[in-house]
């Protein structure tokens, strides 16, 4: 498969800064190969715009994002206020086609695993209908364990090709901190999902070569 999605527990949790930093990898590491990221369905001004500002990805606005609306909403929801619907078909067309055109293609979810992505499906759903390998994102907070746990029998459930876990630092956190409060050992033991490695917190997310170093730290083996 030459493709990865990465979604993550919820919103705001560092499918981006992984995202960003798994490219700045491929882009530095393996520079005569192709690679693509795609923002499938986006509402409201965020990560298509990002990406189109730090990498050049040759590829059109379209290619990056199918679908996109206006309202920084659920796809269902945002897509309901302009009278429009949700067509998977266009972005499976979109996918498809960028897949047969690069040698790998990093593709972000919109919001956590269990967010809609139609009034029917979640990211989940279309996770395993699609036969997405998968990785998760889960930030280094309170609570992050419990979120870990339900959100792997969510993918288990849905028959997700979950290839493991990144812990991301959404705030500057010590290792002790990551240690009480995403302990690695214990989400592996919990969810039987390896933890491929921590994300510190970045005060630069633009810094390519930081990220880059970053993601050089994960167990990137797992994912490619």
């Amino acid at each position: 498969m030459n493709a990865l999605l990465i979604t993550a527990t919820d919103t705001e949790a560092g499918k981006t800064v992984l995202t960003t930093a798994l490219a700045a990898y491929w882009q530095k590491h393996y520079p005569q190969r192709s690679w693509g990221i795609m923002k499938p369905i986006q509402s409201g001004i965020g990560d298509r715009e990002w990406y189109e500002n730090l990498f050049t990805l040759e590829q059109s606005p379209e290619e990056i994002t199918p679908l996109y609306f206006q309202a920084p909403l659920a796809p269902p929801i945002a897509a309901a206020r302009e009278n429009r619907r949700v067509d998977l078909a266009i972005v499976w067309q979109a996918l498809s086609k960028l897949r047969s055109q690069r040698d790998f293609v990093l593709v972000e979810a919109l919001g956590g695993l269990g967010s809609p992505v139609t009034e029917e499906l979640t990211v989940a759903d279309l996770a395993a209908e699609w036969r997405l390998p998968t990785v998760l994102v889960v930030p280094v907070r309170l609570g992050a364990i419990a979120s870990a746990v339900a959100n792997v029998a969510l993918a288990r459930q849905s028959r997700v090709h979950l290839k493991g876990i990144v812990l991301n630092c959404v705030q500057p956190r010590s290792d002790a901190e990551i240690a009480d409060l995403t302990p690695p050992e214990l989400i592996q033991s919990l969810t039987n999902v390896p933890v491929l490695g921590c994300l510190p917190y970045v005060d630069n997310p633009t810094d390519l070569e930081k990220l880059a170093q970053i993601a050089s730290d994960l167990d990137l083996e797992r994912l490619v």
